[in-house]
């Protein structure tokens, strides 16, 4: 039950995502996947099955990885100029496993890794090529709508199954791995083009301040010895409030 509660929450958070974009706009799409949506509800299941402070462990893991994230975005916006989306995905999963084996390993000390991630926004947005901005609505077709749950649903099951099975720093790669930074923009290119891509990944950058400092949070409250529930809430809050001063 909790695992099939796990796989569900990714599409949903897609399918969320897509009728937002419907109706606002591919930046405003991004921008709400760019919140641990996925991720911290999984966190959030794990706090009652794991001890805290192998969560924590978790959490500072993610926070390691996360520059990965930003990565990945940024090499599938440039990429998006010339590549056609499976050209941009392979070379965003590979920008992503370099930044991530570097910025996770064991010698990098734990401030840089907590630095790298909060510069992370900063420096995605200012990395990003220069595009027309898209704005209003998008006539996402049902079947395409279809096709972006199942995917996702896919790409979640390898990434939650695998996490049970790994390290925690194995796992804060897969928790930082950006499910609906892969979805999303693979469908947006071909469907709508350059522009669009790099407006949806502008507002997932923005959006994913909230996924740091929602993990930057969790790992203090943990490591203060704040309850599990009320480390969470408070995480969840921060996120919340991050994102709305990054977005204005």
């Amino acid at each position: 039950m909790i695992l099939l509660f796990k796989l569900t929450l990714a599409p949903a958070s897609i399918l969320l995502a897509t009728l937002v974009a419907r109706r606002f706009g591919h930046g405003a799409s991004g921008f709400l996947s760019g919140f641990p949506v996925i991720s911290g509800p999984i966190v959030a299941v794990l706090m009652f099955s794991l001890p805290a402070g192998q969560v924590e462990d978790i959490a500072r893991a993610t926070i390691a990885a996360s520059p990965a994230t930003f990565a990945h975005i940024v090499a599938f916006a440039w990429l998006s100029r010339r590549l056609p989306w499976w050209g941009c995905l392979i070379g965003a999963a590979a920008a992503f496993l370099a930044v991530g084996v570097s910025t996770t390993a064991s010698w990098v000390p734990g401030a840089l890794q907590w630095a790298l991630a909060i510069a992370g926004p900063f420096a995605a947005l200012a990395a990003m090529p220069r595009a027309s901005a898209v704005t209003g609505a998008v006539p996402v077709p049902r079947i395409e709508v279809a096709m972006r749950v199942v995917g996702t649903f896919v790409l979640a099951a390898t990434v939650i199954l695998g996490a049970q099975h790994v390290p925690a720093v194995v796992s804060g790669l897969l928790l930082a791995w950006p499910i609906s930074g892969t979805i999303l923009p693979c469908f947006t290119l071909p469907a709508y083009g350059h522009p669009a891509t790099v407006t949806l990944l502008r507002g997932l950058s923005v959006g994913l301040a909230g996924f740091v400092w929602f993990y930057i949070a969790l790992a203090l409250l943990l490591g203060a010895g704040v309850g599990g529930v009320v480390a969470f809430v408070a995480a969840a809050l921060t996120a919340g409030a991050v994102g709305w001063l990054f977005k204005r």
